[in-house]
């Protein structure tokens, strides 16, 4: 089987613009390991949306994300929203902040070992998660990849905004958990009502992740059970804690025995609502989106990746 041509979207601010300075080397890679491309950078912010859904629908069966979550999360977005997108596959040079997608997936961290990827045979559909929601009084659709949050995550992510964008990736990183951090001790938890496939729960919660893979925030291992081809999201629900008792969690989301935990609980959903009195916010693949109320479904075998 032939590698089709390739349209390579290439976000140069992702990990603190450090892809602007490794693009160079990460072009050369590609040609080194045989691959045919031509790229484009983005702009701004949902360019590589515009710029995916218009390859896709120009002719291109074969695209590459070259960034971080935020980006892979776009280049999807695009794909799915195009004529194309059952016949398009997705290859990812994970080079961001947390790359958590990457993670949940495989694929290797540095750009030489995404690279050796994109020229393989390695194919997985893996299934997408969708979410509407709220922004500036319009209800909005998005689809998301890995994981989406609703509450603490999405705050940490707003704080996050606020950071220069000129770090590089390792000190974007730490940088981002001392602000995770600090949000933590400001961050007042939810009243809000779940209600799934079933039942109608209210109560009050710190964060939930609706997860498709099992990694978030670089590295948290938050839903260690979820699979990307099954059908199902798992959500992750954080009830009622404290700040002291959430501090004592917060090394065990590493390892994935917070959900052990008795104010933590996972369920596997294909569809969820969450609504709220308050102002609650909402983060897809680590891009803040708005707020709720929100809704959130699954979307069986939607889409071709690269592993």
């Amino acid at each position: 089987m032939s590698v089709p041509y390739a349209k390579v979207i290439v976000n140069p601010a992702a990990g603190g613009y450090s892809i602007h300075r490794e693009w160079p080397r990460i072009s050369k890679q590609l040609r080194d390991i045989g691959l045919s491309f031509d790229y484009e950078y983005t702009e701004r912010v949902g360019h590589a949306i515009e710029l995916a859904r218009m390859a896709v629908d120009t002719g291109y069966r074969y695209l590459i994300a070259v960034g971080g979550d935020g980006t892979v999360n776009e280049v999807a977005n695009g794909i799915l929203c195009s004529t194309g997108s059952g016949s398009t596959i997705l290859g990812i040079v994970s080079t961001g902040t947390a790359c958590s997608f990457a993670r949940s997936v495989g694929i290797p961290q540095d750009y030489t070992g995404a690279c050796s990827l994109l020229t393989g045979q390695g194919r997985l559909l893996i299934d997408v998660g969708v979410v509407e929601y709220k922004s500036e009084g319009q209800s909005l659709q998005r689809f998301f990849v890995n994981e989406a949050g609703v509450g603490f995550d999405a705050a940490v992510v707003e704080a996050s905004k606020r950071l220069p964008k000129h770090f590089g990736p390792t000190i974007k990183f730490y940088a981002c958990v001392v602000r995770g951090l600090r949000s933590l001790f400001s961050y007042r938890n939810k009243r809000i009502a779940l209600c799934t496939e079933n039942k109608i729960e209210t109560m009050c919660a710190f964060a939930v992740v609706v997860a498709n893979g099992r990694y978030t925030g670089g590295g948290m291992y938050i839903a260690p059970h979820a699979e990307l081809n099954d059908g199902l999201l798992d959500m992750v629900i954080v009830g009622d804690a404290g700040k002291f008792e959430l501090l004592k969690i917060w090394p065990t989301l590493y390892s994935g025995s917070h959900i052990t935990h008795p104010k933590i609980r996972v369920e596997r959903v294909t569809s969820v609502t969450i609504q709220s009195s308050e102002r609650v916010l909402i983060e897809a693949d680590g891009e803040l989106l708005g707020e709720c109320p929100a809704s959130f479904w699954v979307l069986p075998s939607a889409l071709t990746i690269v592993v």
